[in-house]
């Protein structure tokens, strides 16, 4: 998914963030789950699907990243930290949720 920042508000860009970042939260939420109900592919394939809405939250972020490197000034807004946040914690969860599920797998759980 390549969105162009320049078609967007600086509100419309925090929201793909938010949208994206979400996405892939609910997903990994979900993989747990689903692993939980002994649904292992459906488990691994949710966790794919979270990575392609990550991906596209990460182009979104490197672009705005990318355009503050080359002088020009991005917005801070409390809009702009929520969705920093929505991604930032995602991540997180993300990368804990393969650890549990890569612990229960070793313990058969």
């Amino acid at each position: 998914m390549d969105i162009n920042l320049e078609e967007l508000t600086s509100e419309q860009i925090n929201f793909q963030l938010i949208l994206h970042s979400g996405n892939a939260r609910s997903k990994v939420i979900q993989s747990l789950r689903e692993y939980r109900e002994g649904n292992v592919e459906e488990a691994e394939s949710l966790l794919t699907q979270a990575e392609e809405d990550l991906n596209a939250a990460h182009g979104i972020h490197f672009k705005m990243v990318q355009k503050e490197a080359q002088g020009e000034k991005v917005e801070f807004s409390m809009l702009f930290m929520h969705a920093e946040d929505h991604l930032m914690s995602t991540l997180t969860m993300k990368e804990l949720v393969i650890e549990l599920l890569e612990i229960f797998k070793a313990k058969n759980l």
